[in-house]
C-alpha cells in the first residue's frame, strides 16, 4: 500500500513523501501479525541522507528572493535568534523621523476625540429596561419538597408565643437554642451572662470593636538579692520562699553565696530563679546544693541561659535528695534537648521516685509518655501513703492498735504494689 502526500510552498517547490508498509500474516496455530513501516522519504531518498548536506552550500545558491521568502518562515520561540529576529513582519515603509512619545499620545487622544460615537438603536431613557428582563427560574421541585418537609408544627401554643415575643426574647431563645449564625458576638453573650440586649443592635446590627482595656504593667521584682542571701545563711524558719525572678543583672559571685548558703538552709522550700541569666558557670554550684538540701520542694529555673547537658545535672542531682517534687526547666538557651538528652532525662525521672511535676518541653512521643507515666506512678504511690496514714492513726486512735497493725498495713501496701493494684484517679504530673 503506497501513500503519496503533497505539499505546496511559496517557493513554488514541490516535494512528495511516500510511506510504504508492508503486512506480513502469518497463519499457524496461533496467529501472529507484524507490521513494520518504512522510514520517510524526500524526493526518493531517506531524511538519514540529508544530514551530511552542508547548509551553507545550500543557501548560497539561493537568490536574495528565496532568501528573503525563508527568512520570513522563522520559529518566533529560537531563542538562538534575538528578539528582532524573530518576528516575519517587514515594514516596506521608509522611516519618518524619530520617535516622539508625547506627539504620538496627543495624535491618539485626537483621534479618539473626533471619532463620532455609534449612534444607540434605541436611546437610553431613565427608568426604562431595554431588552429582556432576566427572571430567573423557578426552583426545582425536589427542592420545594424539601422545603416543605422541613416545615414543623409546634402547635398553637407555642406558635402564638413566637408571635407575641419581641425581639430580644428571639434572640435570648436562639442564644439558648446555639444558633450562633443569626446574631452577632454581643447579643450572643448578652444572652448568655443574662444581660440587656446592646441599643440599636437587630437582627442586621453590626457590632463594633470594644475599645481595648489598658492594664497597668506588673512592677518590677521588688525582692532585695542581699537581704534574700542573708535570711538564707541565717536559716531563718519564717523565711520559706525565695523569689528572684525577673531580676536583672545579678552576679556570680551573688549566685555563688547563694547556692552556698542554700546548701546548709533547712527551712527553705521554694527557689525560683526565672529569667534571671542563670549559665551553666552557677548550674554546677545549685545541682551541688541541691544534693545536700533536703526541704527544697519546688526549683523553677525557667527562660535562663542554661545548656541540655546543664539540665541533665540538675536533674541528675535531684536523685540524692528526697525533697524536691517540682521542678521547671523550660525556655532555655537551645529550644531544642535532641533524642539522646531527652533519652537521658527520660532514664534519670524514672530513677526518681519523689518528683510529682516536671516543666520542659520534650519533643519526642516517647520521652513524654514514659515521664507522664512515671509521675503519674509517684503521684498515685505518694496520695496512697497519705491515705494509708490517715488510716492508720484513725484505725490507732479509735481501737488502740500499736506498730502491729502499723506493720500490717505496709505489708498490704506492698502486696498492692507488687500486684499493681494502686488507684490511678488523679492528673498526670507531667507539665
Amino acid at each position: 500500500m503506497a501513500e503519496t502526500v503533497e505539499e505546496t510552498y511559496e517557493t513554488e517547490v514541490r516535494r512528495k513523501v511516500i510511506r510504504t508498509s508492508f503486512k506480513i500474516e502469518e497463519t499457524s496455530s496461533t496467529t501472529k501479525t507484524t507490521t513494520m513501516t518504512t522510514p520517510a522519504k524526500l524526493y526518493g531518498r531517506d531524511l538519514s541522507e540529508y544530514d551530511e548536506i552542508d547548509v551553507d552550500e545550500l543557501l548560497n545558491k539561493l537568490s536574495a528572493e528565496e532568501i528573503n521568502i525563508l527568512a520570513k518562515e522563522v520559529d518566533p520561540d529560537d531563542t538562538f535568534l534575538p528578539p528582532s529576529q524573530r518576528c516575519s513582519y517587514d515594514c516596506e515603509k521608509e522611516p519618518t523621523g524619530p520617535l516622539n512619545r508625547k506627539q504620538l499620545i496627543d495624535h491618539i487622544n485626537k483621534q479618539a476625540i473626533e471619532t463620532p460615537d455609534k449612534p444607540e438603536l434605541k436611546p437610553y431613557v431613565a427608568g426604562t429596561v431595554r431588552g429582556k428582563k432576566w427572571i430567573p427560574p423557578p426552583p426545582p421541585l425536589k427542592e420545594q419538597q424539601a422545603d416543605e418537609q422541613i416545615a414543623v408544627d409546634l402547635g398553637d401554643e407555642y406558635e402564638q408565643a413566637l408571635s407575641l415575643a419581641t425581639q430580644e426574647e428571639i434572640i435570648d431563645l436562639a442564644a439558648i437554642l446555639g444558633f450562633h449564625s443569626m446574631m452577632n458576638q454581643d447579643q450572643y453573650h448578652a444572652s448568655l451572662l443574662n444581660k440587656n440586649q446592646p441599643v440599636g443592635l437587630g437582627w442586621d446590627g453590626i457590632t463594633k470593636a470594644s475599645k481595648q482595656k489598658i492594664y497597668p504593667m506588673e512592677p518590677p521584682n521588688s525582692t532585695d538579692p542581699d537581704e534574700s542571701i542573708k535570711k538564707v545563711q541565717d536559716d531563718d524558719p519564717k523565711y520559706i520562699d525565695l523569689n528572684w525572678n525577673n531580676i536583672k543583672n545579678i552576679s556570680d559571685e551573688k549566685f555563688d553565696s547563694l547556692f552556698e548558703a542554700l546548701a546548709n538552709n533547712t527551712h527553705l522550700e521554694t527557689l525560683s530563679l526565672a529569667n534571671v541569666g542563670l549559665t551553666d558557670r552557677g548550674v554546677e554550684n545549685l545541682a551541688q546544693a541541691l544534693e545536700k538540701n533536703n526541704t527544697i520542694r519546688v526549683v523553677n529555673v525557667e527562660t535562663n541561659l542554661i545548656s541540655p547537658t546543664g539540665i541533665v545535672r540538675l536533674i541528675k542531682s535531684l536523685l540524692k535528695t528526697k525533697s524536691v517534687e517540682e521542678f521547671r526547666a523550660s525556655n532555655q538557651r537551645s529550644q531544642v534537648l535532641g533524642n539522646k538528652i531527652e533519652m537521658e532525662i527520660t532514664q534519670l525521672i524514672e530513677k526518681n521516685t519523689r518528683l510529682l511535676r516536671l516543666g520542659l518541653h520534650l519533643e519526642y512521643n516517647d520521652a513524654r509518655h514514659r515521664i507522664a507515666s512515671h509521675l503519674q506512678r509517684n503521684i498515685d504511690t505518694s496520695i496512697y501513703l497519705v491515705l494509708l496514714s490517715a488510716q492508720y492513726f484513725e484505725n490507732a486512735a479509735c481501737l488502740g492498735w500499736g506498730r502491729p497493725a502499723h506493720s500490717v498495713l505496709w505489708s498490704r501496701l506492698r502486696r498492692r504494689r507488687r500486684m499493681g493494684q494502686l488507684p490511678r484517679n488523679y492528673m498526670v504530673g507531667y507539665l
